[in-house]
Formats: C-alpha cells, sequence, structure tokens
C-alpha cells in the first residue's frame, strides 16, 4: 500500500468488513457527489481478482450491502492468475508444449494463400 492509500484511509475511510482472502473494505465518510467513494486494501500483492463477488457487488455499487450466503459445492477457491508463469496452463497444441496435437478425426489444414 503506497503512503497516500495509507493516509486516504486514515482520514477519509470507515472500514466496513473484511473477507475470507483478508481484503479490507472501506467507504467514504462523506459523500463525493451522488456516491460515496469505496475502496478495497488487499492482503499481499494487489490483484483485482482477489476480490470474492459479494464484494465485488458492493465496491462496484451493485448491492447496498455486501452479499451474504451460503458457499456453493461448484465454487473454488481463489488461485492467482498464473499466466506468464511456469505453472500456467497450455492447451494441447501449444507452442510451449511442442506445438504437437492428438490427430482428430476430421483434421484441421491450415489455409495457404497459393492453394
Amino acid at each position: 500500500m503506497t503512503f497516500g492509500t495509507w493516509l486516504h484511509t486514515k482520514l477519509h475511510g470507515e472500514r466496513v468488513g473484511e473477507d475470507a482472502y483478508g481484503n479490507v473494505y472501506y467507504k467514504s465518510k462523506r459523500m463525493r457527489g451522488t456516491r460515496q467513494e469505496r475502496w478495497v486494501i488487499y492482503k499481499g500483492e494487489p490483484e483485482a481478482s482477489k476480490v470474492p463477488p459479494e464484494w465485488h457487488a458492493w465496491l462496484h455499487h451493485t448491492v447496498d450491502a455486501p452479499l451474504d450466503g451460503p458457499v456453493r459445492a461448484w465454487q473454488k477457491p481463489h488461485q492467482p492468475n498464473l499466466t506468464g508463469t511456469a505453472q500456467a496452463y497450455l492447451p494441447p497444441g501449444a507452442d510451449q508444449r511442442g506445438g504437437h496435437r492428438a490427430k482428430a478425426a476430421d483434421d484441421y489444414q491450415a489455409w495457404t494463400p497459393e492453394s
């Protein structure tokens, strides 16, 4: 967190809550225009994908209070965006995996300008 963010939060922020990942959410003490300013202070590396849906809706003024509901069986825990890292998903046939993929029944034929 930068010094400016810390100072703004101390002077103008009112703590609203914390999510399961340790991110802390604030709103401004006074109205600025027609809406209150809302922001998040991330725990650890600042990454927007770490904001759960219930807090995302609150941050973007979709709801007045963070949604509170049961965790569904199909919901998965947060994973950081691994693009550009050694753990990134590479589909079969990706250049980084050698560029070879299994043949399909009606296999792909690349277009060439002369054909």
